[in-house]
């Protein structure tokens, strides 16, 4: 099914969305509308700007602009414990890098705020932050310590294994919970400017993602080799990568993502008036529009 004009949908460039689109990029099956492929940052201000219809953002973008932006239900990208491409390169382990500089990518809002909720809450230390367009290079030079996210995080920990920090895991060590990096999502206000088309768009696109999920998390194997084609590692790591991630937002995921909304809150890394209540509530724009 082709809407007329095109759903503009976002896509964030990186291999941990693969077992989200391969079944469209391998034509297992057909997306409903046009893809814009860019970073996570990039696809926040898109989405918030009217440039997209329907986009994953970054989960605490999300949270920060919920009154904003209506959550599609179903589908996330997250992790039960480990990430794997969410990282800190350190030479020393996080929690002892009180009073250093600590470069961060520019790319996510949440790798940034879950780093400093770990930090605060768990650390006991407010971490300086720096935002870099280039922090691996910053820690290949001088030993800065770094947050990435995405493949540059993978190809990091990689090289040094021994200096990596999967922030995840830190999460997970802290609160026993989920964590969810990005969630699906539209313009409120377009929803209402353009209610019967907003409404073809829910009806379109949520079944084809959730039938892409299914179909990936079925044919793993073509998953992996598309994964490789696009960015070779070695044997066996993107079965474990996509392994460790979670694409479904069930209850448990919901549970964390509030978790995490309320420490954020708690520990004054999320603005104490973003309405958390109803952020992690899917919205059901079918029904009222």
């Amino acid at each position: 099914m082709t809407l007329t004009p095109a759903l503009r949908c976002g896509r964030i460039r990186y291999t941990n969305d693969l077992p989200v689109y391969a079944a469209f990029d391998l034509g297992v099956l057909d997306f409903p509308g046009t893809l814009v492929e860019a970073v996570p940052s990039e696809l926040n201000r898109a989405l918030l700007a009217g440039e997209l219809d329907v986009s994953p953002v970054s989960s605490m973008f999300y949270a920060q602009h919920a009154s904003q932006l209506a959550l599609l239900g179903g589908i996330c990208i997250g992790s039960r414990r480990e990430a794997k491409s969410i990282q800190c390169i350190s030479a020393v382990h996080p929690r002892e890098l009180a009073g250093q500089c600590v470069a961060v990518t520019t790319e996510s809002a949440t790798g940034r705020a879950l780093f400093d909720l770990i930090c605060r809450s768990g650390f006991g230390f407010t971490p300086s932050l720096e935002p870099s367009e280039n922090a691996p290079e910053e820690f290949e030079r001088h030993g800065t310590p770094c947050v990435l996210i995405g493949d540059t995080a993978i190809d990091a920990a990689l090289a040094h294994p021994a200096q990596a920090h999967d922030i995840g895991t830190l999460w997970y060590g802290l609160t026993g919970a989920d964590m969810v990096y990005a969630l699906w999502a539209m313009h409120r206000d377009l929803v209402a400017a353009q209610p019967e088309r907003m409404r073809a768009a829910l009806q379109a696109i949520v079944p084809a993602l959730r039938a892409s999920v299914a179909h990936g998390r079925s044919h793993m194997d073509e998953v992996v080799r598309l994964a490789q084609s696009q960015h070779a590692r070695p044997d066996g790591f993107y079965e474990s990568y996509y392994h460790a991630l979670n694409y479904e937002y069930d209850e448990q995921a919901q549970a964390g993502f509030m978790r995490f909304c309320e420490m954020a809150q708690a520990y004054g890394v999320l603005d104490a008036s973003a309405g958390i209540a109803r952020a992690a509530q899917p919205t059901k724009f079918v029904d009222r529009v």
